[in-house]
């Protein structure tokens, strides 16, 4: 059965954290796998979230099946979160996913049946994960431009040139805050301009949310999803609460389709529910309920609020003074862009041949076409950090 089988490509992120873990020197650095790590370096369990455990293993009577559409009360609350009151709630169906990528497999297999082959626009670049995703759902993917190698920054014109030619047809998949891989996330301004875009052309929206409350806040960070939902008949969210929540193992996202209408958003209700129940019959719970508690109890949501609020500036200190560290360094401000950027991770434009010595030479690691874990900087060796950045790069 098997000899018709070739080796698939393995993630080059699981490939790098495989390189890293076997590397037996002191001192190495991990900027590449995309998890939250506190100054000690590990990626922590948020307060709030074991308060949450607790309550959960002191009142659960049952661990029976929740339904095909998963935990209700925690997809009502994250739609709460997400959208606010930007959309009429009889508009919005949603089901629990697997986590943000089981949510975007959900929807994605979901619009491949109402456009079989269709055309979905992704950002060149885009989470690796996106286009091999787009095109096992049947859809057929295509890159749009997006990122600016000489400046850093959002290569906004040439955007616009691709999505303002779209048809009704076609699907855009939107980063609703902090782009992956670059850090280079999009204005209100520009929201504003896609969402026009959008409306112009009667492209369909499908937003990852994999990174809310990562980039300047919840409230501001919810503003492009916020923008597009509220002036579009039709559109889509897949919700992580990977990052956010630090519920990585935990695998809890949610799927959110908005229709044009009640009847309408029943319909896809129906389809969502029927790829779940073809796929993996039922919705994991565990995660689900830990951010249900949080979001639903004041003290804990506050608690959590607060922590992730420590966590999005800490991740802003340490871009300042990277950029900084390299500024002093090298008397130029071509890293300054680091700074600028949002969220978990910069796009650093290094060469490819500069990432591989870095590895090599200095145990520094980071995803071979240079984008980097902000979060995975050790505050206290920054200094170090740019000295052999800059030594590579000579």
């Amino acid at each position: 059965m098997f000899e018709t089988l070739k080796t698939a490509t393995l993630d080059k992120i699981f490939v790098l954290m495989a390189e890293y873990a076997n590397d037996a020197r002191e001192g190495k650095i991990d900027l590449g796998v995309g998890v939250y790590k506190d100054p000690k370096g590990t990626t922590p369990i948020m307060s709030a979230v074991k308060k949450a455990e607790q309550k959960m293993l002191a009142t659960a009577s049952t661990k029976t099946y929740k339904g095909v559409v998963g935990n209700r009360e925690f997809s009502s609350a994250v739609v709460d979160l997400a959208l606010g009151t930007a959309v009429d709630k009889a508009r919005v169906r949603c089901v629990n996913g697997a986590g943000g990528t089981g949510a975007l497999s959900i929807l994605m297999n979901v619009l491949a049946r109402a456009r079989p082959l269709g055309r979905i626009f992704i950002s060149d670049p885009s989470w690796p994960n996106h286009w091999p995703m787009a095109e096992l759902a049947g859809l057929t993917p295509h890159y749009h431009p997006y990122f600016d190698p000489k400046t850093r920054g959002v290569d906004f014109a040439g955007m616009m040139g691709v999505l303002d030619t779209l048809t009704s047809n076609d699907i855009v998949l939107l980063h609703g805050c902090c782009h992956n891989p670059t850090g280079a996330s999009l204005t209100r301004a520009q929201w504003d301009a896609v969402t026009e875009s959008l409306k112009r052309t009667g492209a369909f929206p499908l937003i990852d949310l994999a990174y809310l409350g990562f980039g300047d806040g919840l409230e501001e960070d919810a503003y492009g999803v916020r923008k597009v939902v509220a002036n579009v008949p039709e559109a889509m969210v897949a919700f992580s609460a990977s990052k956010n929540f630090g519920l990585y193992r935990e695998r809890a996202g949610v799927a959110i389709a908005i229709a044009k209408d009640s009847a309408a958003a029943d319909v896809v209700s129906s389809q969502m529910q029927n790829v779940i129940r073809a796929t993996i019959s039922q919705t994991p719970d565990h995660g689900a309920e830990i951010v249900r508690l949080i979001l639903e109890d004041k003290d804990l949501r506050a608690e959590w609020e607060k922590e992730l609020t420590e966590m999005r500036e800490r991740m802003k200190r340490l871009r300042v003074k990277l950029a900084d560290a390299i500024r002093q360094r090298s008397n130029s401000s071509d890293f300054d862009f680091i700074a600028d950027h949002t969220g978990m991770f910069s796009l650093l434009g290094l060469p490819e041949a500069v990432v591989s010595k870095l590895k090599l030479e200095d145990g520094v690691y980071m995803i071979n076409d240079s984008r980097i874990n902000v979060a995975g900087i050790p505050e206290d060796r920054i200094g170090e950090l740019a000295d052999k950045m800059l030594a590579a790069l000579r």
